[in-house]
């Protein structure tokens, strides 16, 4: 395919004089005179806006001979003792005439201390003034900075314990027993879980085995579910694929170091999407019930007969209720203690839990208490003084 080629003439901006949009074909200011800077805004060329779907530039090309000579003249140097900008095939500085001896931004930052320093940009020289979008959004980030530091600033003071005195305010237990009996019972399980074992009673509330006996009244009952092949069908989904569809031009640039480029413009094939049937046969299925034999057996459990339950509080002994069990019959017994306690002043209040009767009982209304608590009043320490 046959490549096209044409010459794009970059624009810059003079900082000096703020001329707007003069061709890179000068290499000075055509209104103030001031030579095309090194660095900052004078350095970078503007080409001009490029078509999205072929990167062809909308800028026209150049047509006049001595421009074109300008392109093809080489990048462009800069002089490392005036900063002015020269062509790439010239050998001596236009402006002051100093010779062209290697790579100029070097000779310009290694340059002796006596020679006079490259113009400031206009960036150096005059900061630009925020505008009032600007402020709006540093006001913004400022605020949602205070917002999130704030957030992390507050949880890591929440952390910090502290010590502290508190008092206890009161104490009470709690103490239940539940009396549960070995009892005969009849239930219902899958056929190929049943062992027939026989039972053995407990002696004292343990060694018991529950037994399985009696196995009887097994009916077919649905277990589970599964799936099964039923035939098959035709399946079909929409798709699409890329098909080539002719051509289009297809264009790219290369910086010349100048102020020029070189586009070079192609064709090349295009592809378009295409849309396809894609059908396909798949297995049909269908979901059937499982059935398998349920019976029923004797067993035994350990059921709950009677409950009973006592508490106290400021200093009474805790104590279990009494009763009367058969060999066969357990107790489950289940105890409670807490103690109340107030801190700094009386203004905050919590409770501790503890877990033996031994632990309660050194705990005792009007007592004195040493606490450790953070900022966020977690308590994480409490101790008898």
């Amino acid at each position: 395919m046959a490549k096209r080629t044409r010459i794009i003439e970059g624009t810059w901006d003079c900082t000096s004089c703020d001329t707007k949009g003069i061709l890179a074909r000068h290499k000075k200011c055509p209104q103030c005179g001031n030579p095309r800077e090194l660095t900052g805004e004078e350095s970078e060329f503007d080409f001009g806006e490029t078509d999205a779907a072929t990167g062809k530039s909308l800028r026209e090309g150049v047509t006049d001979e001595k421009a074109l000579e300008l392109a093809k003249a080489g990048a462009d140097w800069f002089c490392a003792y005036c900063g002015a900008s020269n062509r790439g095939d010239q050998k001596i500085c236009k402006n002051c005439r100093a010779e062209r001896t290697g790579d100029a931004k070097a000779l310009r930052e290694e340059a002796d201390p006596g020679l006079p320093p490259p113009r400031p940009s206009p960036q150096q020289a005059v900061p630009k003034k925020r505008g009032p979008l600007a402020k709006v959004g540093l006001a913004l980030l400022g605020s949602l900075f205070l917002c999130c530091g704030g957030t992390v600033a507050y949880r890591i003071w929440a952390s910090i314990p502290h010590d502290t005195t508190g008092q206890i305010t009161g104490t009470e237990w709690k103490r239940s027993v539940a009396q549960e009996r070995f009892t005969p019972v009849t239930l219902e399980g899958w056929a190929d879980q049943l062992r027939a074992q026989s039972p053995r009673m407990p002696v004292d509330g343990k060694g018991e085995v529950a037994g399985v006996q009696n196995i009887r009244n097994c009916v077919p009952r649905q277990r589970t579910t599964r799936k099964v092949a039923d035939g098959t069908e035709r399946v079909c989904s929409t798709k699409t694929r890329k098909v080539a569809c002719g051509t289009e031009e297809k264009c790219r640039t290369r910086d010349k170091g100048n102020g020029f480029r070189e586009e070079i413009c192609e064709d090349v094939t295009k592809y378009c999407s295409e849309s396809y049937e894609d059908c396909r046969n798949e297995t049909r299925y269908r979901t059937e019930p499982v059935y398998e034999p349920k019976c029923s057996y004797d067993t035994y459990e350990w059921k709950k007969v009677t409950h009973q339950e006592l508490s106290g509080e400021d200093g009474e002994p805790p104590r279990w209720p009494e009763l009367s069990v058969r060999t066969e019959d357990r107790l489950r017994r289940e105890e409670e203690y807490i103690v109340h306690l107030e801190y700094d002043g009386g203004k905050k209040k919590t409770k501790h839990e503890l877990k033996t009767e031994q632990e309660y009982l050194a705990w005792k209304k009007g007592q004195q208490v040493s606490l450790t608590v953070t900022n966020g009043g977690e308590v994480q320490k409490i101790a008898p003084r």
